[in-house]
């Protein structure tokens, strides 16, 4: 039977997943009994809390929690995390009208996306950009606007001067920090910018906030609804994934703008029942108790970017410490350059064993840069580093 998968309307739109090269390439070589470390894909590797998951089996074997469940999630779980807010952050949310439970970052993020952008709508995002931030909006009949994010000031600068220059304003500005994949950080005087411009310019604003609990010595990424008058033009979409190791678990919030809030809502009252509920009586527990086991966290991948920064600067090759996220953006060694991001990930792949994320996946300008996640132990990191080490030698 011949692919006819071009035919339809929105898959047309999307390209080939370039991760899908380096995925089969691992793949076979574990078929071949070749022990690849796997630093691509920050899929975190740590157990969840035994809390939740006692909660998970207790709650499971209530047959009255086997039935549908609430599409914008459990009253008690959309308090839970109101709590959180205003206990982290000093920040005041209504849990009816400025909270939402969604399957996951992605579902929030996605279907955000189809509820608030029509055909022509400007999203402006940073490039690179983790793909669904880019996607997600062409999948929505929207029109992506990435701009250059070397540093944080530098996107602040070309989008004052976007504002300036452009005849059709954004609809919404979408972004992430830290950031995924570039490690960027900024500070809370940055969100006070973005949340300026966008009211004075009446923008929409989406904070991917996945790594809220990932930052290292001594750095705490800022909640964009810390602002003043933040929940006037911004959501923020916090995920239980990367802080509390629940990553296959599928639980996120969307959180802030009432607006965008009930049109999220009204979409996935088509779309979905939400999550299974005994999923949703763990997380509870996970906002409640568990707080200090997001601490411990964070402090592994403190240690995990250590060793990979210290292993990989040994090696020869030149990286500097990230202060936030679970991963490192690190520029291809100089002579490899002319071969691109892709070709370097299956030369590493090939000649190290080691997977690595190539940059030209998170958009074109990720060339010249390959991703790690700190998402193997200590132990095989190093052993990670010095393969590393062996085949920039040869």
């Amino acid at each position: 039977m011949p692919d006819r998968s071009d035919e339809f309307y929105r898959i047309s739109k999307l390209p080939p997943y370039v991760f899908a090269v380096i995925n089969e390439m691992r793949a076979k070589a574990r078929a071949a009994q070749i022990d690849v470390i796997d630093l691509g894909m920050g899929n975190p590797d740590g157990a969840t809390p035994r809390p939740i998951v006692n909660k998970l089996i207790e709650a499971s074997r209530n047959p009255r929690n086997h039935r549908y469940s609430q599409s914008r999630g459990i009253p008690k779980l959309r308090e839970e995390i109101t709590r959180r807010y205003q206990a982290n952050y000093g920040v005041t949310l209504d849990s009816e009208k400025e909270a939402i439970v969604t399957i996951g970052a992605k579902d929030a993020l996605a279907h955000l996306l189809f509820a608030t952008v029509g055909p022509g709508d400007v999203v402006v995002s940073p490039n690179p950009a983790y793909p669904i931030h880019q996607y997600g909006v062409l999948m929505a009949e929207g029109q992506a606007c990435m701009l250059p994010m070397p540093d944080a000031n530098t996107f602040l600068n070309r989008l004052e001067d976007l504002y300036k220059t452009s005849t059709v304003k954004p609809k919404m500005l979408l972004i992430s920090f830290p950031h995924n994949p570039t490690t960027t950080c900024v500070d809370l005087d940055f969100m006070k910018e973005i949340v300026r411009l966008a009211r004075e310019h009446n923008t929409l604003v989406v904070h991917d906030f996945a790594y809220a609990d990932l930052g290292f010595d001594g750095y705490k990424p800022p909640s964009i609804l810390q602002v003043e008058g933040a929940k006037d033009v911004a959501v923020e979409i916090f995920s239980l994934s990367k802080s509390y190791n629940m990553a296959g678990w599928r639980v996120g919030f969307c959180l802030g703008n009432p607006k965008m809030i009930a049109a999220l809502a009204r979409i996935k009252s088509y779309l979905d029942y939400g999550v299974f509920q005994p999923v949703q009586i763990a997380s509870i527990i996970a906002l409640r108790e568990c707080e200090e086991d997001t601490k411990k966290i964070c402090a592994v991948y403190q240690k995990r970017r250590d060793i990979l920064v210290h292993g990989l600067n040994r090696a020869g090759w030149p990286v500097e410490k990230p202060k936030g996220s679970m991963f490192l953006w690190a520029p291809i060694p100089e002579r490899f350059r002319s071969i691109g991001s892709l070709e370097f990930a299956k030369l590493v792949l090939e000649k190290a064993q080691v997977a690595v994320s190539p940059g030209i996946g998170f958009g074109p300008l990720g060339e010249g840069f390959v991703r790690f996640a700190f998402v193997e132990n200590d132990q095989r990191i190093r052993q990670a580093t010095r393969a590393i080490g062996l085949f920039l030698k040869e």
